[in-house]
This record gives C-alpha cells, structure tokens and sequence, in this order.
C-alpha cells in the first residue's frame, strides 16, 4: 500500500472510529451494533467486567438478549464467577464460537469472596435481624424497623423506597447502599 493509499485508509479508520466514540462518551447504555462497532468499542478501551456486569451492560453487547443478561446477573450475584469466556458460553448454553467476537471487551476479574475487603451484599428483603446488624450503619433498631415495615409494606423494589419508606438520611442510604442487593 502506497502512501496515498495508507492516508485514506487511516482517514477511514479515524472517520469510523470517532462518531463511535462520541456515542460510548455521550451514552453509557449505547448497544454496539456490529461485531465491528465491538472492536473499535475494544480499540477505544471499552471493558465489561463480566463478574461484576448489570443487565444494561450486558445488553451493549450485540446478540444478547434480555433473558441472557439476566441469567449471567443472576448468576454472578449468586455467587458464580466467570473465569473465561468457556464459562460465560456454558451459562447460556452458546457455542463458544459465538461468543468469541465479543471477547475484546470483556474483562475476567477474579473477586475473592472471603476477603476482607470484600463487600457480600445482603437482600433487605430476605435477610434476617442478625444479619442486618452485621451491616456497618444498620444498628439493632433499624434492622428491626427494615425487618417490620417489609412484613407490614411488602418487600422493598430498590434503595430510593428503602430510604423514603423507613426515612433514612441520605448520609446513612449512602453510608448502608455497598452492602443492599435487591
């Protein structure tokens, strides 16, 4: 390829390349298009930590669908780590082949669960009084009012009606909000 060629061909990449960029800057929930769109989405430093993805990043991927991302969530938040992309393919019953075109965005992190740095969050709606008070800010009065108010209100469908429902100040929603999965 001569020098001329090579002008148009980098003019090429940079004009594909940069209205790309400008969607994954301007929107977090931008769905890649193509299997092209996926490895300039690698080459701009896109990453999708797969043991720590939520529906909506799984769902920027092409080919996946809703009930695909939801079983991985599921799974990982369950406790399931993914430590290849063989594991993500044997979760979805896919051919590994499928799968393969995605793996430049996607980063496998090891979490180890039984450090000490690790946060192991607790269902609100589930858990027990005990459990609640092993949770920094949740002491035995707030357990029993989060334990109570879900007996008497139902269950909780996120952190916002936690807060308004049992009136927490925001300093301690911010405080309790690592530690909550609902």
């Amino acid at each position: 390829m001569g020098d001329e060629g090579m002008r148009r061909w980098l003019k090429n990449l940079k004009d594909s390349v940069q209205p790309l960029r400008s969607r994954l800057l301007s929107n977090p929930y931008y769905r890649l298009q193509s299997l092209e769109e996926v490895r300039l989405a690698a080459a701009l430093g896109m990453k999708i930590d797969v043991n720590q993805a939520c529906v909506d990043d799984w769902l920027r991927l092409p080919g996946l669908s809703i009930h695909q991302a939801r079983s991985l969530v599921a799974l990982t938040q369950s406790g399931v780590q993914f430590h290849c992309l063989e594991d993500v393919a044997a979760a979805l019953s896919l051919p590994l082949q499928r799968l393969r075109p995605l793996e430049p965005v996607l980063q496998f992190c090891y979490y180890d669960a039984e450090s000490l740095c690790s946060i192991q969050p607790v269902n609100p709606n589930t858990a027990s009084l005990e459990t609640l008070t092993r949770i920094p800010g949740i002491d035995l009065f707030l357990a029993r009012a989060i334990v109570q108010n879900r007996q008497r209100y139902g269950v909780y469908r996120n952190l916002a009606e936690l807060r308004q429902r049992l009136a927490l100040s925001s300093q301690l929603t911010a405080e309790i909000m690592h530690y909550l999965r609902f």
